[in-house]
């Protein structure tokens, strides 16, 4: 995994690549957006929005692709056809290209999905 030595998300996302900076600062918006009370900092070398003491999402650019990690978050039935259509792992979503992201269904899934 490429991490990131950035103090802070401001830094982390300054320090992306500019083609990529949109889509990691949409990333951003959407999980604050989608986690009231939430906490934003920095861990394992990505931005990660913990609610709670306990994280939530995290997400990284990574050489092939933009990598989103759902630790905190079950995926819910209601969504899980349009989940298992994506690379993924047990937690985490990859986008090689990162105009494919869905903001759409990664936010109903953060709305829907935290645990409590």
């Amino acid at each position: 995994m490429v991490q990131s030595k950035a103090a802070d998300v401001d830094a982390f996302l300054a320090d992306a690549d500019p083609a990529r900076r949109p889509w990691l600062e949409r990333l951003r918006a959407m999980a604050q957006a989608n986690l009231p009370g939430h906490v934003e900092g920095m861990q394992w070398g990505m931005p990660v929005y913990t609610v709670d003491g306990k994280a939530i999402i995290a997400f990284a650019s990574q050489k092939q692709y933009v990598s989103v990690y759902l630790t905190g978050v079950t995926v819910p039935p209601q969504y899980e056809e349009a989940w298992s259509r994506l690379d993924h792992g047990k937690g985490c979503v990859r986008f090689p290209k990162p105009e494919t992201i869905d903001f759409d269904l990664l936010a109903a899934i953060l709305r829907d999905g935290v645990k409590a």
